[in-house]
């Protein structure tokens, strides 16, 4: 009898051992996390972000913001379908540094079954396609106001093809960067530096609004505008928890950090404000939320607490003071400070990420036989490498678009405002 009930004990076994196979390929925690952490990142572009930018420009302008957060969200998912995960996450052959392979085109391994670690491709490709998104619509913040929308379209089009793309196989699809050791946990090049740098050549290129600087430009809504910082701050937590792309220790300690440094930015924008104008004001606030979160961003799975209050007190002392050099000394009309604020603030936290990685400041750890000197030596490297890059390839691509389409709008089309030159239709209604 006993050997009975171990021989049935065995067939049993066997019988399920391919499902226990697959319980161990698939983890349903790291899945659910991240369909979770997908949905919060879309919902930063969708509607966070969106109202965040239409609370800040004129009346005479807010639908034009929206339309342009929208349509960048349908157009980027087209071309992230047809080539974009492709040219990021595909191997190129013989492991192309510089840029993805045609293999996958139109997500043509991307099946059912396919894996991406212990989650499905399918939930990891729609993952990276909400960081597409939100990146060329960080972009707009720089010309805000002032690019017809036709223009716009064409912008980001070429722009995700010539600048996201290859950057994000430089540092996430084991290209250069990535065999170099640079770290970037969760878009403070790919993301940060990329838009920052685009907005502020955009800017210099299209050159300033009509009365800037002496004409005040203050945000039409603040209201609209708070309410998106909230759902940005919300929303940031699957924006970097999620790219340990596991609901693991990673994680967790992302989510703390990406907390921390947001609100050690706020408060330090804050009294910046309070001291160099008198008076602690609302846009100043939020602004240094968004400086806090865009640079812990490279460093939120890599730094502990110290780092994160570190980087939250320089982002938002160094930020403030560049927001107010750019558009007083350098009269540069970065509409919305993307330069200011997701620029600076990328590279920052991309630069101190490669110091509060140590193991003495609490972070994850160098990696054997990697130094400090040596891995702050490669994250400048990151950073001029991405600058340099985002800044010629932006140029170039605001030239092109100039051959389709007249990219800025004209005096009257300016005056009118957006949303009507460009949508024949009004924000507000009032009787």
């Amino acid at each position: 009898m006993k050997r009975f009930n171990l021989l049935t004990g065995l067939v049993a076994i066997l019988a399920i051992a391919p499902s226990l196979a697959l319980a161990e390929e698939l983890s349903p925690g790291d899945t659910g996390w991240m369909l979770t952490a997908t949905a919060l990142v879309l919902f930063m572009t969708l509607p966070g972000l969106s109202l965040f930018y239409a609370g800040l420009v004129s009346s005479r302008n807010v639908l034009s913001v929206l339309m342009q957060c929208f349509s960048i969200a349908c157009l980027a998912t087209v071309l992230w379908v047809i080539f974009g995960y492709s040219l990021a996450f595909s191997d190129g052959g013989a492991g192309n540094p510089w840029i993805g392979g045609l293999g996958n085109l139109f997500l043509a391994e991307v099946g059912r079954d396919a894996m991406s670690g212990t989650i499905p491709e399918t939930v990891f490709a729609m993952f990276q396609l909400t960081f597409v998104i939100i990146t060329p619509a960080l972009v707009i913040g720089g010309f805000a106001e002032r690019m017809r929308f036709p223009a716009m379209l064409w912008f980001t089009a070429l722009w995700i093809t010539l600048v996201y793309l290859p950057v994000c196989h430089w540092v996430w699809g084991d290209g250069w960067l990535a065999e170099m050791g640079v770290l970037d946990f969760a878009g403070g090049l790919v993301v940060h530096l990329t838009a920052g740098v685009a907005a502020l050549t955009a800017a210099i290129m299209l050159g300033p609004r009509d009365g800037f600087p002496g004409r005040l430009m203050p945000p039409h809504n603040l209201t609209l505008s708070v309410m998106g910082a909230g759902m940005l701050w919300v929303g940031w937590f699957g924006f970097n928890a999620g790219s340990a792309v596991a609901a693991n220790g990673d994680a967790g300690m992302a989510m703390l950090v990406t907390h921390i440094s947001a609100a050690v930015a706020s408060l330090t924008w804050m009294i910046s404000d309070w001291v160099y104008f008198g008076k602690p004001k609302v846009l100043g606030i939020i602004t240094g939320m968004v400086a806090g979160l865009g640079s812990i961003t490279p460093a939120s799975g890599f730094v502990g607490p110290v780092g994160a209050i570190v980087i939250g007190l320089s982002a938002g002392f160094v930020c403030f003071v560049v927001t107010n050099a750019v558009k007083q000394k350098f009269r540069i009309d970065d509409s919305l400070d993307v330069f200011a604020v997701h620029g600076i603030g990328g590279a920052l936290g991309t630069i101190l990420c490669g110091i509060f990685v140590a193991e003495t400041f609490g972070g994850a750890g160098l990696g054997m036989g990697v130094t400090m000197g040596s891995q702050l030596t490669t994250q400048v490297i990151g950073v001029l490498a991405v600058l340099v890059w985002t800044g010629v390839l932006t140029a170039v691509v605001i030239k092109l678009v100039g051959f389709f389409t007249p990219v800025r709008a004209d005096a009257d089309e300016e005056l009118a405002g957006l949303d009507t030159s460009q949508h024949h239709e009004t924000g507000y209604h009032i009787r």
